[in-house]
């Protein structure tokens, strides 16, 4: 039997892998950090590194929130130490607990000095699993603003509020009976919160006019 403390460890540890630090590290010997918006993320690996291994390490970061998701969670058996009270069967809900700890230690690494990414990609491999319909979508409202605006970080931000705003028109609108929905619209909503957090001073950047745009050509690094 694994517990759900365990569970919760190791999804944490799993998230907490600095793919963008360990990429740049390979490729240029630098820290990521240093260099570009000082993220540590796709995004910004992009900007220094160029679009290939901005993708690359989009992928890896994504595929960080899935293992939570699909394999890490399988681990657990037995009983939750809590009664659950959500529309889930108890599997789904460790699905979701093993999945917010997976992007909780993409942004605060504890590999890095708690100084990781902004959890997008993380939350993206994520919820894939858990609400695909409405992630897809997210990933249009992304890519659409992202080629008009040419801005990451609006894409992500739009991306995030898509998320709980298909659900709700979903499930008020077409009526689709999304299942548990009362119980993730504010999971769903949480996360969002939390992206927005970690945006904050991209929203303030956009305001202001001084966000960087995206260029899929590589600067090089001095």
């Amino acid at each position: 039997m694994v517990s759900l403390a365990i569970i919760v460890i190791l999804s944490y540890l799993v998230g907490s892998i600095p793919t963008s630090i360990i990429i740049s590290k390979i490729v240029k010997g630098i820290d990521i950090r240093n260099y570009g918006s000082g993220n540590a993320g796709g995004t910004n690996v992009m900007r220094v590194l160029g679009w290939k291994y901005g993708v690359l390490v989009i992928l890896l970061d994504a595929i960080k929130g899935s293992i939570a998701v699909i394999l890490i969670a399988r681990l657990h058996s037995g009983i939750l130490p809590f009664e659950n009270v959500s529309p889930f069967d108890d599997f789904t809900l460790v699905q979701i607990i093993a999945g917010i700890s997976a992007v909780v230690g993409h942004i605060w690494t504890i590999f890095a000095g708690f100084r990781g990414g902004k959890g997008i990609a993380t939350a993206l491999g994520m919820l894939i699993m858990i609400i695909t319909v409405d992630i897809l979508i997210a990933l249009a409202v992304f890519v659409l603003t992202v080629t008009i605006s040419r801005y990451v970080s609006l894409g992500s931000i739009l991306g995030a509020i898509s998320v709980p705003a298909t659900l709700i028109i979903r499930e008020n609108v077409f009526h689709s009976h999304i299942e548990g929905y009362y119980t993730i619209l504010p999971f769903a909503i949480g996360i969002c919160l939390l992206i927005l957090f970690t945006h904050r001073k991209n929203i303030v950047r956009i305001i202001n006019g001084t966000e960087n745009r995206i260029s899929f050509k590589r600067k090089e690094i001095k």
